[in-house]
């Protein structure tokens, strides 16, 4: 019993022993197999010849995704960033600091007007020096060149004014504005009397004012050569109000024309549009005219579109004599192309109601019906100017305006300065002139301010000399009182002198005509390429931001939707 007891411990504990060496047998062989198949698997590769897998191909538009997506990276941060610059150029503009105030120690430099020779002198002038003190009826500045957009819709008026308080707030110091006009000016006495002729007025509307140094910039006004009727019955192309005016009365004259029952004579009489002046201003209008009625009068009033007439007349043998011949022509065929007539050599004698008196090249004279008289032709000084001139009768004796030396100082009258259409100078009265003319008149009182702050150096010096014992501080002294004097005679004023930059015209139809200096000569170009260039050129000769994003905007507007035909 003991015996068979202890044989089935004996097999009970031997059991999981020969189980756990048959696994253990089974694991061997199999690693063996494993390692018999993987020797013989590397046998045969070594046996066999290696073959290299190349890698697969990049997709065909892996490049042009990706410049693709750089691309979109790029204008995604160029948006970014010139929007930021725009906002912080904008905000700097809407918020000007603070400036200096009134000095009483200062000299006063009075401006009157605010056309092109002011603002271009407000807008470059060092203040600082100066108690600046602007004086003129209009308190903005406008861009006349695109005048004759304005009076046929292309733009609107607001977009080629400039407040001249935006100019002059952006100064280092205050510089008063005074919205009035100017009524006489006493040389002798250094004064300027002003009036408000404002709607509204305060209890004190005149007031006379002193100044030690005056800037005549006070323009010109429209020439009618005592031409009967053309002051009464024409509309003139200078002022803000008279773009706006023309475009009222072309429309009037559309809308007569539309009324039922007018008979054939007195449509055609009130859609014939004449044009007085063949200088850049006569032809720029006309070509606008001719926009407007390809471009939108075709469109919404088609029944009479097509009787539209536009004559050009200049008294001259040719339209823009300060242009080459070659532009010439090419102005005069493309106004033959447009169907718009030039009449040279042909002047006004009368601008009555419906009509208009012409003396013909055969000094024939014929009325010619018409709705609508543009003039533009010449300027004449202004009442003001007539009246400065008459109180110096031995020097100012030129008909044309105010006789000033090389450096712009008016003849006869100390402290005084004149510069743009006033003046009578052998320059053209035109806006690049003026424009230039105060910049150099900027310069000008910058270079009088150092002379007189070297001057009042000079002289403190020599009030302090007695004091002056040592024999060293005597020899510093004299060396700083020679140096102060040599300053003084280094000061000069150098004349001015006009640097023409060209000259620009629209003629319509989407062409422009250019006659730009060149080293020695002149370029001459028109067509599409120059028209696109006379605009960047405006959009860049506009005196802010403000104002080229408006004009821009407004030709985007006018491209896609058209002009207004509405009528106020």
């Amino acid at each position: 019993m003991q015996v068979a007891r202890g044989s089935r411990q004996l097999a009970r504990s031997l059991g999981p022993s020969r189980s756990r060496a048959a696994r253990c047998s089974r694991e061997s062989n199999h690693n063996l197999a494993v390692r018999t198949l993987t020797s013989t698997h590397a046998r045969r590769a070594e046996e066999e010849p290696t073959v290299v897998t190349p890698p697969a191909p990049a997709p065909k538009n892996g490049r042009w995704r990706s410049f693709l997506q750089n691309l979109g990276r790029l204008t995604l941060a160029t948006i970014v960033v010139s929007s930021g610059t725009f906002y912080y150029i904008t905000q700097q503009d809407r918020n000007p600091g603070t400036q200096l105030p009134y000095d009483p120690d200062k000299k006063t430099v009075v401006v009157l007007g605010s056309g092109w020779g002011a603002t271009s002198l407000l807008k470059t002038m060092d203040t600082t020096d100066y108690n600046v003190v602007v004086i003129s009826p209009k308190n903005f500045f406008l861009f006349t060149p695109l005048l004759p957009s304005v009076a046929v819709g292309t733009l609107s008026a607001r977009s080629i004014m400039q407040p001249t308080r935006y100019v002059t707030r952006h100064k280092q110091r205050e510089v008063t504005v005074i919205e009035a006009e100017a009524r006489a000016v006493d040389p002798i006495k250094k004064t300027v009397t002003f009036t408000d002729d404002s709607e509204i007025q305060g209890t004190v509307s005149t007031k006379t004012i002193p100044y030690d140094y005056l800037v005549y910039a006070v323009g010109a006004e429209v020439q009618t050569f005592g031409i009967p009727g053309v002051q009464e019955k024409a509309c003139f192309m200078k002022e803000i109000q008279d773009a706006e005016k023309m475009q009222r009365r072309f429309m009037d004259c559309m809308e007569s024309a539309a009324f039922p029952g007018q008979t054939p004579d007195e449509v055609e009489r009130l859609l014939h549009m004449v044009v007085v002046g063949g200088g850049p201003t006569g032809i720029e209008l006309s070509g606008e005219i001719h926009d407007f009625l390809e471009d939108d009068l075709k469109s919404w009033y088609p029944e009479l579109a097509s009787k539209i007439r536009i004559t050009l007349v200049e008294a001259l043998p040719s339209v823009l004599p300060m242009f080459s011949k070659q532009l010439i022509d090419y102005t005069e065929s493309t106004f033959k192309e447009s169907k718009i007539e030039i009449m040279t050599k042909t002047m006004v004698k009368e601008v009555k109601d419906k009509s208009v008196v012409l003396q013909m090249p055969d000094k024939s004279i014929q009325e010619v019906p018409c709705g609508l008289v543009v003039w533009a032709a010449g300027n004449k000084g202004r009442k003001i100017t007539q009246d400065l001139m008459g109180k110096i009768p031995s020097v100012q004796t030129n008909r044309r305006g105010i006789a000033v030396d090389e450096h712009l100082r008016m003849l006869g009258a100390d402290g005084v300065f004149a510069i743009g259409d006033c003046t009578a100078t052998s320059y053209a009265p035109t806006a690049q002139v003026a424009s230039q003319q105060g910049a150099y008149l900027a310069r000008v009182f910058t270079q009088m301010a150092k002379k007189d702050n070297l001057e009042a150096k000079l002289r403190g010096l020599e009030t302090r000399a007695p004091t002056v014992v040592s024999e060293e501080d005597q020899k510093a002294f004299v060396a700083e009182l020679d140096s102060t004097k040599k300053q003084i005679e280094m000061v000069k004023l150098r004349p001015f002198h006009y640097s023409h930059q060209g000259s620009l015209a629209y003629i319509g139809s989407d062409k422009a005509i250019a006659d730009l200096p060149f080293m020695n000569g002149n370029i001459a170009s028109g067509g599409v390429a120059t028209f696109l260039f006379w605009r960047s050129a405006y959009l860049s000769t506009l005196f802010s931001l403000r104002n080229r994003v408006l004009v821009g905007n407004d030709w985007l507007l006018t491209k896609f939707f058209g002009r207004d035909v509405s009528r106020d």
